[in-house]
């Protein structure tokens, strides 16, 4: 049974009076286990759909299943229990805390769970990214790659089998975007489930697929014939 399944999905904005139509009848199937990249230019649609996708909005037609569970059918409180227990979000601003140290930040979803905090939970989750000695560090006592090293546990605490990736390397260099994408490529080969919206067409071949949108359309959706792995390093052109 495919983790994500979509079906003639439109979503439709009003500004003002004007309708503005951010997708148009999507259809989608995600398969557990799969890595995919959505992609298009602004306006596209694709951060629409990573909404609908991340149970954050609501389509204005069509269906969406996660699981084989309808979600236009839950309420909001079934909707925020789906978004705690099933999926992890990453994205490209980190939105941690910025008084509160890496572990508590990695404990917030325990928190909104109502588990409290469990601080080996949160030690362990850090760990995976290899971040445990900087447990009690603030987000401003670390690197822009560390910060969103800290979502990436923060994201992976509840054990999602859908991780969603907002633009995770936007505000990286190449060198870090790297390190963060070569963590994410391990918890896929792990079997976690990802989906993950890029403008970058390099970051966008670490993926085993590529979703192309354009002006709300799906305009394609390919393999990719050769990944990219993120912990090979990259060839040096000439000096």
């Amino acid at each position: 049974m495919p983790v994500i399944e979509i079906d003639s999905l439109t979503k439709t904005y009003l500004m003002g009076t004007i309708e503005v139509r951010a997708l148009r009848n999507v259809a989608l199937s995600v398969a557990p286990g799969e890595f995919v990249a959505i992609m298009g230019p602004s306006g596209s649609g694709k951060s629409t759909l990573m909404n609908l996708i991340g149970c954050l909005d609501r389509p204005t037609s069509g269906t969406y299943r996660l699981d084989g569970v309808d979600v236009g059918s839950l309420n909001d409180n079934q909707l925020a229990g789906i978004r705690n227990r099933k999926i992890g979000f990453v994205f490209q601003s980190y939105n941690l805390l910025a008084r509160t140290t890496a572990l508590a930040n990695v404990e917030l979803p325990l928190l909104y769970a109502g588990q409290g905090h469990d601080r080996n939970k949160g030690m362990q989750a850090l760990a995976r990214v290899g971040l445990q000695d900087r447990a009690d560090h603030v987000p401003s006592q670390l690197s822009g790659g560390e910060q969103q090293r800290v979502a990436i546990a923060r994201a992976l605490i509840n054990e999602p089998e859908l991780l969603v990736a907002d633009e995770p390397t936007g505000n990286l260099d190449s060198r870090t975007g790297d390190a963060i994408m070569s963590i994410i490529q391990t918890l896929n080969d792990t079997g976690v489930t990802i989906v993950m919206v890029t403008h970058e067409d390099d970051i966008s071949h670490h993926a085993k697929r590529i979703v192309r949108l354009r002006d709300g359309e799906l305009l394609s959706d390919e393999p990719v014939p050769r990944q990219l792995r993120a912990d090979t390093p990259r060839e040096e052109g000439p000096s």
